[in-house]
């Protein structure tokens, strides 16, 4: 027998790929798929709190996400901090922020259930972060293992996304799915715009800001153009849009 053959008659590279085999009984093996991607879910009572309060005003509004316990991604219920807000940014107060984290551990919550998910509007139609969100979401919240920025436009539009500090880190754009299966008490819009009264202070509405901006020659646009504007635009010319609390 020549080299050639002697080959020939060699076992097959272990590399080489062949189909699966089937089963004694002929049915097929199962095939072990690699988990589904992350979803931010949303219970309903916790997506119909967030519309309420969106549509409650004419400005931005921001709070946090708090998830079920030992169900990070399952968001159950959306809390405001006292803040000052316009058409075009939201800044937090740091001793409400803290008070809310104090109540919230006093409750026994972790922070990984009540400081992860932050939670803010746009009052347009575009629900892509500016470039003072990413900075925001990369300053404050980058140094935990883990956060999410969820965003919801005044029309229907959202945005989330999922950033993690483990390993060499990194983020990712997750879907946003209302979890009908999850259990949700009813809606209570009383409790509701009075949470929003005690939190929110509007610093001005978009027909005033645009009555400030009627003596600049310059000025054409409409108000909402910030919002049409596609990310990634020069940072002159969306500096103070979306400003962090400090």
């Amino acid at each position: 027998m020549n080299s050639a053959q002697v080959a020939a008659t060699e076992r097959p590279n272990s590399t080489k790929r062949f189909p699966a085999k089937k089963s004694p009984r002929g049915k097929p093996r199962l095939v072990h798929r690699p988990p589904y991607p992350p979803l931010l879910r949303i219970t309903p009572y916790a997506w119909a709190k967030l519309l309420f309060l969106r549509d409650a005003g004419p400005t931005e509004i921001g709070g946090f996400g708090i998830s079920a316990a030992g169900e990070p991604l399952l968001v159950e219920d959306v809390r405001l901090v006292r803040q000052q807000c316009d058409w075009a940014s939201v800044a937090f107060d740091d001793a409400a922020v803290a008070e809310y984290f104090d109540e919230q551990v006093d409750l026994g919550r972790a922070p990984a259930e009540f400081g992860r998910v932050w939670i803010h509007t746009h009052p347009g139609d575009s629900a892509s972060p500016s470039m003072t969100d990413e900075e925001t979401f990369a300053r404050v919240f980058g140094v935990c293992d883990w956060s999410v920025m969820l965003i919801l436009a005044a029309g229907g539009a959202s945005y989330a996304r999922l950033q993690f500090s483990a390993g060499p880190g990194g983020s990712v754009v997750v879907p946003v799915e209302t979890a009908f299966e999850a259990a949700f008490t009813a809606s209570n819009h009383t409790a509701w715009q009075a949470e929003y009264n005690a939190c929110v202070t509007p610093l001005a509405t978009p027909g005033q800001q645009e009555l400030d901006r009627g003596d600049d020659p310059f000025w054409d646009a409409p108000s909402a153009w910030w919002e049409a504007s596609p990310p990634g635009l020069p940072a002159a010319e969306t500096e103070g849009r979306h400003a962090p609390w400090e």
